[in-house]
Order: structure tokens, then C-alpha cells, then sequence
């Protein structure tokens, strides 16, 4: 299965009006691994970037002035995330309208919502009552965060990652000890449900002299109306 955990950053709230993505992140996954593969893009928002988005992601209009357009980005972030592969965003509804609004813009099809997995939704069914921040949940399940001075795409995606593998059940969330064909249990046809192996030699007796004679006293003094006497020969 593949995967790619992913984040945007923007000059603001409003995809449906003037604002617009400057920075997208991505890593992938397949079968929960990552496989060292990313996309990371600046985008020149072709506005001004506000004072208070500024502040928050550390991208002002001279450092994003040169950088490409969302349009001529658009094409390898499409064939970076291929057809079907899983978008794990946290709180992916701000990411999906904001990706949506600048395909629209190019007349692209957009991306279909049945695509996203909201690591945010998750958290707060995970943990109802709890903080749900990639800060919260990083400092939750012990993921270092510490150079996460402001926001960052690629960056807060790799921390993504590790919070929703944790999210699901740790790095193997697909793993069963006791799958049909594999391990001791096996039948002869690869099924689980053979019988056991027998050992090829009886275990050595745990128990010493001493304990058994002193249990066979213990076992004497209950008498013979005890309850122990109804299930011993």
C-alpha cells in the first residue's frame, strides 16, 4: 500500500479567495515504511505574503519571489502522489481545499476528498478530550520536534510520519504473530490450525522435593470436605 504523508503551507486561511500555497511537503510510504523518496516545493504565491503569515512559516516575499509558480510545480507534485495513493494530512480539510483551489485555478481535476486520511480526525478519536497538535502528539509519543522553530512543509510532514505510525499501532501496525502458514502452528499444508509439535524431549520438572512435600502437607491439612479434594484423584 502507498502512502504519502504530506503538508502545505499558505499565505493564510482563505483558499477560496486570495490566498494561496507557498510551500508543499511530501514523504512516501509503502506498507508503512518510508522509502526515502520526497517532494518539496516553494511556490511563489504570485501576492504578498502577510506579516502574520510571516511569522509563522518564515517565508517572506523576497525569498519566494523567484521560486515557480503553483503552475509549473503542478505536474510533478500530481506525479509524485500518483493515482491512488493514501494523502495523510493532519487536519486534511484545510490541505485539500487549498491543493483544490489552485488545480481549479488551472482547470486540472481535482483531487477527490475520499483520497485524504485526517491524522486529526484520528488523534481526537484516539484521545477524546486530548490536545491533537502535531506538537502535542509529537511531545505524546515522544517524537523530537525540538527543530521545529516555525512551520515547514517538509518537515512537518516527516514529523507526521512518525506520529501517525505511532497513531496506528507503532512502525508494523500489520503485524500478526500467529498468521495462517507461518510459526510453529502451522499444519502440514501451511494452514494454522495443525496440531502442536510434540517436544522432542519433556521439560525438566521445576518443582523440588522440598516444594512438593511441602504442598502434599498443605494439600492434607484442608481435609477431606475441601474443594481442592473434588478435583484431585
Amino acid at each position: 500500500m502507498r502512502e504519502i504523508v504530506m503538508d502545505t503551507e499558505t499565505t493564510g486561511f482563505d483558499a477560496d479567495k486570495d490566498d494561496r500555497i507557498v510551500e508543499i511537503g511530501g514523504i512516501e510510504l509503502v506498507n508503512h515504511l518510508p522509502t526515502g523518496r520526497t517532494f518539496h516545493v516553494y511556490i511563489n504565491p504570485e501576492r504578498s505574503m502577510p506579516k502574520e503569515a510571516f511569522e509563522v512559516h518564515g517565508l517572506g516575499d523576497d525569498f519566494l519571489r523567484d521560486k515557480p509558480k503553483f503552475a509549473d510545480v503542478a505536474q510533478g507534485f500530481i506525479d509524485f502522489i500518483g493515482e491512488d495513493a493514501r494523502l495523510v494530512i493532519h487536519n486534511a480539510s484545510f490541505d485539500m481545499k487549498f491543493l483544490n483551489a489552485e488545480l481549479r485555478r488551472l482547470g486540472r481535476p481535482l483531487l477527490p476528498w475520499s483520497r485524504a486520511l485526517d491524522t486529526l480526525a484520528l488523534a481526537r478519536e484516539k484521545f477524546p478530550g486530548s490536545p491533537a497538535t502535531l506538537d502535542a502528539l509529537c511531545r505524546r509519543f515522544g517524537v523530537d520536534n525540538s527543530n521545529r522553530q516555525r512551520h515547514g512543509a517538509l518537515l512537518d510532514s516527516e514529523l507526521l510520519a512518525e506520529v501517525y505510525l505511532e497513531l496506528i499501532g507503532g512502525r508494523q501496525p500489520d503485524l500478526v504473530l500467529d498468521q495462517p502458514g507461518r510459526g510453529a502452528n502451522a499444519g502440514p499444508q501451511g494452514g494454522g490450525s495443525g496440531p502442536r509439535a510434540a517436544r522432542p524431549a519433556p521439560l525438566a520438572p521445576r518443582l523440588t522435593p522440598a516444594e512438593a512435600e511441602a504442598h502434599a502437607e498443605f494439600v492434607a491439612r484442608l481435609g477431606e470436605t475441601a474443594v481442592w479434594a473434588r478435583y484431585t484423584g
